[in-house]
């Protein structure tokens, strides 16, 4: 072994393994593409490809944690286990509130809506919304006498 303080379970492993599970619930099961929006809508076939991807990064990491002699392979199974299992309850516990309207509930309590806290589970392309309006101010831009207008003052 190298190093000192390597141990059990190896956390690389451990979130390598939660976030290929996660990010890839989330793709093929929570993901609902808007065929009508154009920039962000992935197709089935590129979003079981990510998902690969991801698990293959997951296995590459937790290869080279025993390659490498930082772990030995019972440290390296152990923490992905342990990354998958809560990969899939949190990825469970998030669904149940979201659809049981537990999380409605709690979004619309007066401590939260005073910090501003959110769902950030996008149901609209964020990137398109942000787009349009970038261009919309970008157009009042160029037609100085519509900025004008409307911060004009009668003197």
């Amino acid at each position: 072994m190298n190093g000192k303080g390597y141990g059990m379970p190896s956390s690389h492993s451990q979130f390598m393994g939660y976030f290929a599970v996660f990010f890839t619930l989330f793709l093929l099961v929570r993901h609902t593409p808007s065929a009508s929006i154009r920039s962000g809508y992935l197709s089935m076939l590129e979003r079981v490809g990510l998902s690969s991807l991801a698990c293959v990064g997951a296995l590459a990491v937790a290869l080279s944690r025993v390659y490498l002699n930082y772990h030995t392979p019972q440290q390296v199974i152990a923490g992905a286990a342990i990354g998958v299992a809560y990969g899939l309850a949190w990825f469970g516990i998030g669904s149940f509130l979201r659809e049981s309207g537990w999380l409605g509930w709690a979004l619309d309590l007066q401590p939260v809506r005073y910090f501003r806290i959110r769902d950030l589970l996008p149901r609209e392309d964020l990137a398109e919304g942000g787009w349009k309006r970038w261009e919309s101010i970008r157009q009042q831009s160029k037609n100085p006498a519509k900025r004008h207008s409307k911060t004009s003052h009668v003197e």
